[in-house]
Order: C-alpha cells, then structure tokens, then sequence
C-alpha cells in the first residue's frame, strides 16, 4: 500500500509537464542511427531491425520480449524471470544465460565488457525508447563479434510519466520518467522498481533502478553527455527440468539427486548490482569535421549460489571510444569518413566457496582474469545521385587475457589471440522509386567471453578459440505508397571454430569449439500504415507480420567418437513465425493481438532430443483517458492466451536430460500509465 500511495503522490507532484503523441509511421520512413554515422532505414547497405517505441509499448511495462520476438533473426528467451538470452542469427549456441556474441550500446555508451559479455537484464525495458538491431559482423564500427549488434535508445524529446502495474504471480511494477529540457541542458531521470513471486518454485525475482543522464550544449559546436545508471538485481533461478518432471509438474525447481541437492535447497539465483558511468564530447569543428569520445567506468558486485558452489565476482571495467568524422554532400555525391578506436579493460576477482544452503561455505577456489580488447576501424560512406549508396570498412582487432590462480595454489595463464582485420563491404542501389536491393559481405570474430575462459568447473580453459567466419546476404525493400512496406533477405554464414556450451554431472558448464557450421536463412518483414478506416465503431488497424526460414548445420564436427557433421545447429529453430494485429474501436478502446509460433528445436548436438513446436498469443487492450493536461492510458493484457504448456528458454546440451524451463500459463497484467 505505501508502493501504490507513492506512485500517486508522484503523479500529483508531476503535473504541470506534458507529452507528445507517439506517431506510427511505417519503418522504411524511420531514420537510423548506426552510432552517429545516420541514415534512411531504405537506403541503408546493413540488416537492421528497429524496435519503434510504438513496437514497444506492445509489452507489459517489465519486459521487452515479446517486441524484440516482433523481429525476424530476433529471438529472446526467458528461462525464469528477467533471466534473459539474446539470439541474433542462432548466436545463443554458447550462451547458457546473459547475452554474448552481440555488442549492445546504451545511448553513446557501451553496455558489452571488455570480454563480450553483456548483462542485459539490468536494463528496465520502460527506460527503453527505441531500439536498432543490427543482424550479423558488424566489424567495421562495432568490433569483433560475429552474432549482431544492438542499440538502445532513452528518450530525446520532453516527457513526465508514471506508471503502476500489477499481474499475476505477485506481480509488481512501479516507474517514474522525467525528460526536460532547461535551458542549454536536456536531462533525464528514471526510476524503477519491479518485483513478481514467478510461476515456478525458486523463481522470485526484486529489480531496482536508477538511471540521470544529462545533455549539456555547451557551445554551438559541442555537446557533452552524462550517464549514471545504478541496478539492484536480485532473481532466483529454478533450473532445469527433464521432461518427465517437467510432466508431473510444470512449477517445480530442480529436484535433488541421489549425488547433489536441489535449487530450492541451496536457494540458486543471481545477485547483481552494477554502477555504470560515464561522459562523452562531440564537437564540431566546422560544418564538415567532428570528433567524438567518450570513457565510462563500471562496478559489479555479481553473487551466484548454484547447485555446487557459492560465486562471487567483482569486476571493474573501464572503456574508452573515439573518432574523427568528416561529412561533405555535393550535388549528386555525399561523403563520410570515421576513423576511430574502441577498446576497454575488463578486471575480475572470483572466488568459490562451497553453497551451504544459499550461504557462503569453505572457500574452494579463488581466481583473477583480466581481459583487455580493443579495435582500430576506418570506414566510409559514399553516396550516388541519391540511387547508389556503400558503405565500405575496415577494422584491427585484438583481445587478449590474463589468469592468475590466487588459491589454494598459484598459477598463471596468459593469451593473445591472434589480430584479426575485419572487412565489411555493403551497397543498396535504387531501381525504382520505392525498390532498392541491397547486397552486404563482411568477416566477423569474436573471442571467448571471461566466463567462457573460466567457466563454472573453476578451470582456465587456454585452448579454446575464437570464433570466425563471413557472412554474405543479399536482400530487397519496397515501399507501395506509404501504405505497405516489404523486406526480404537472404544470408550465408561460414562460420569455423564455433563455441558450443556442455555440461558435466554436476549441471557445471565448459565450453568448446565446434569445429565449423553453415548458417542460411531467409528473413521477411511485412508492416502496412495506421489505416483510419473512418468508421465510428472499428476506426483504425496495423498489422505487422515477420518470419524467418533457417537452415544451420554443423559442419565437421566430432565429439569424441561422434560425428555430428550435418546435424541442425543446437537451440536453433528452423522457422519462426510472428504477427502483430493493431485495430482500435470507438475511437478510444486499442487492441493488439500478436501471435509467436516457433518450430521445434534440437536441444543436443547429436540431435537426439527435440523440443515441441509452439504457437503462444498475447492480446492487450489500452484506453486513454484525458484529464485536462493529464493523459491516463490504461491497459490489461493477457498473456499465453491459449493457456499452452510451452518452455520459453531451454538449456542445451543439459547433463541428465535436464532441458526444461516451463514458461507460465495464461497470466495477466493490469495497469495505469499518466503522460502529463
């Protein structure tokens, strides 16, 4: 109750602000950033996604999944709450949680560690404005990773909001957002705070976050930015199930064993708390030429009680970017060049100690990793007559790290790996007014993650490799009118010494390069406008339809004495299938209807096990009440509306079978949104 008096007390505080209306435009007419090289989504030579703010607002106010699985190549999973993977063209083949192998920036600043891996989850999807997701090598502006790149956007326009919401399964959300330009500084302070009980046993989960950042135009040619984000993440993790338990009861955690105790006896999870800071410049020294940089700092206090044993983490990072831009536009050609530098250092201390029950026992091993990367990259944008655009790059990367066993008894590793220099060559060419085809070939590489290196058998693993590989696609855009746009693409991916996750009896993962796998898909995007129906009853309807058609295969690769050369890459589907209906009645009352369907998934390399194929729909409705100055939008949506049993996330390569993590049924939220 003092939660809910809270929520209001600030709506009666903030009233005298107010927001603009969303617009929903067709994507082709968006524009996008690519980090501060912008432009036209049509014209553009990359596989980019964007996740609009009315995309969005198709989820419920805590999470982010359903709109990033709007996507084609996207694909989000949820094991337990807020525990999220990221798969961007089957790039969740060595992530057991968290995100790897796609670099994620937050605003100017950058949220991927000095080793690849990225804690996504604490991010509040309602600090989220707008989303670009960019599908495969990246290489030239972003570095090595061969998965994909995401960036994520808060707000740039002026807004007061406060939302409450509550569901199913002890669902609470509270949020605050102020956006407000005074004078020559636009600032911006969000708050969260979200809790929920869960579906399964040892599912609970409490995310508390603050995030100010600050746009200080300090001259007419330069501009400097802010950040402070701090997270409080506490989540339980229930672990996986086999199928017979799952059966018998979808709620459970994962039961004991003759050899080990279960997660609800050692009572597993996830602590985290992480600061994250920094500045950024960007001046403009004339019309033509600029130089942006930034440096940022973060903590992480990382506590995970599992099964066998009881982790601490401590990591600091330090990172720093800059480069020089130079843009000139004649009459039929336009030119821009970035030369620049990113790299970061990434400091750890973990120590093991027994699980006594969820508390810290006799200490069992105690180590120090530190990784430093970094990329020189040159690339160029030259434009045609406004018909033929390219977009050529060029990157040196390097990465290497440190070990040092502190005890119980001294060791040392240490690993460079091999520079890489990483092309990307990309073009679009205008056929028609409204058509443009484009073709796009680029190297990526991407090196073990530090909890890749040091898994969780607490063993330094120095032989495992990078990963590399090219990707070559080709791909078509059309606009009809401004009242349907379709997309369509094709890739192939080469990719050798791919990274694959295994398990051991005791549930602890290690890792190991596969050998190498042939990736071919086919992706299609189809978005029609707004249409105002001009009817009193049913006045307006969008409908947003995304696919994609994957053919990944292992390619020489031996396990032992098995041969998995041709099987179907693990955790991979092979078709997924998704739809967005928006109609709005009465002038007031918004429905949106999606609908995901995934086909089934091999959840082994030998292909020996599969998971059922799904079809989950979600339906929300949104009516906005007007208060004088005052916008309330209430929503209700109902989630797994056809109460399916279905697993949102599963863990590959599972020791004893233990693959399962069932996602809820049929579930609710309800909540008020006011924009003043």
């Amino acid at each position: 109750m003092k939660k809910i008096s809270l929520f209001f007390s600030i709506l009666y505080v903030t009233a005298l602000f107010s927001q603009k209306e969303d617009s929903a435009t067709l994507v082709s007419e968006v524009k996008i950033e690519a980090y501060k090289k912008p432009s036209g989504f049509m014209s553009s030579t990359k596989s980019v996604s964007v996740v609009s703010e009315n995309l969005l607002r198709q989820n419920t106010p805590e999470r982010m999944l359903e709109s990033i699985n709007q996507t084609a190549g996207v694909r989000m999973e949820e094991r337990s709450p807020v525990s999220y993977r990221l798969s961007i063209r089957g790039s969740t083949l060595r992530s057991p949680f968290g995100v790897r192998n796609v670099k994620v920036y937050l605003d100017d600043f950058i949220l991927s560690d000095a080793s690849g891996n990225t804690y996504l989850n604490v991010i509040s999807p309602e600090l989220i404005d707008r989303m670009e997701i960019y599908k495969g090598p990246e290489s030239g502006d972003y570095g090595a990773v061969t998965g994909g790149t995401v960036l994520l956007k808060t707000k740039d326009s002026e807004n007061l909001s406060a939302r409450l919401s509550i569901g199913s399964y002890g669902t609470f959300n509270e949020s605050f957002n102020l956006s407000k330009q005074l004078g020559k500084h636009f600032f911006e302070i969000f708050q969260n705070h979200y809790q929920t009980d869960g579906y399964r046993q040892q599912s609970e989960m409490l995310r508390k976050q603050i995030f100010i950042k600050d746009h200080f135009q300090y001259s007419e040619k330069g501009l400097l930015r802010a950040m402070l984000m701090y997270t409080d993440l506490d989540y339980r993790t229930p672990g996986g199930l086999t199928l017979g338990q799952m059966q018998i009861d979808r709620k459970l955690a994962r039961p004991a064993t003759p050899a080990l105790p279960g997660a609800l006896e050692q009572n597993a999870g996830i602590r985290n708390k992480m600061i994250l800071a920094g500045l950024s410049n960007e001046y403009n020294f004339t019309p033509a030429f600029s130089h942006f940089i930034l440096v940022q700092g973060s903590y992480v206090d990382f506590k995970n009680p599992f099964i066998t044993n009881f982790e601490n983490r401590f990591e600091k990072n330090f990172a720093l970017r800059t480069h020089l831009n130079y843009e000139k536009n004649w009459t039929k050609i336009s030119l821009a060049w970035r030369f620049g530098f990113e790299g970061g250092l990434n400091d750890i201390l973990v120590k093991n100690y027994d699980n006594n029950k969820g508390y810290i026992g006799n200490p069992q091993n105690f180590d120090r990793i530190r990784n430093t990367s970094g990329f020189y990259f040159l690339s160029q944008k030259l434009n045609f007559n406004a018909k033929l655009f390219t977009d050529i790059s060029l990157s040196l990367n390097s990465n290497s790290y440190k070990g040092e066993r502190l005890y119980p008894q001294s060791q040392n590793h240490s690993v460079h790996f091999k520079d890489q220099w990483l092309p990307n060559f990309g073009l679009t060419y205008m056929l028609a007014k409204g058509f443009l085809v484009r073709a796009k070939i680029g190297k990526g590489n991407s090196a073990p993650t530090n909890e890749e290196i040091r898994s969780s058998t607490q063993e330094f693993n120095v032989t495992l490799s990078p990963e590399f590989g090219w990707n070559k696609e080709a791909g078509i855009r059309k606009q009809l009118g401004n009242y349907l746009f379709i997309e369509g693409s094709y890739f192939d991916f080469r990719m050798k010494d791919a990274i694959v996750r295994r398990q051991n009896e005791a549930g602890q993962e290690y890792f190991v390069n596969a050998g190498e796998t042939v990736q071919k898909g086919w992706e299609f995007f189809l978005e029609t406008k707004d249409f105002d129906l001009k009817n009193d009853f049913f006045n307006r309807i969008k409908f947003r339809f995304s696919g994609a058609f994957y053919q990944f295969r292992f390619q020489n690769y031996r396990q032992n004495e098995n041969d998995f050369s041709g099987n179907d890459l693990t955790g991979v589907p092979g078709t997924t299938l998704n739809s967005l209906l928006n109609f709005t009645f009465f002038k007031k009352l918004s429905v949106d209807y999606s609908h995901f369907y995934t086909s089934k998934i091999p959840l082994n390399d030998a292909n020996s096990v599969w998971s059922e194929p799904s079809l989950i729909g979600n339906i929300q409705l949104r009516f906005p009440v007007s208060l004088d100055k005052t916008r309330l939008n209430l929503s209700l949506q109902l989630q797994n509306l056809y109460n399916e049993n279905y697993v949102s996330g599963f863990d590959s390569n599972a020791f004893g079978n233990r693959y399962f993590n069932p996602a809820s049924k049929r579930n609710f939220v309800l909540g008020i949104k006011a924009d003043f």
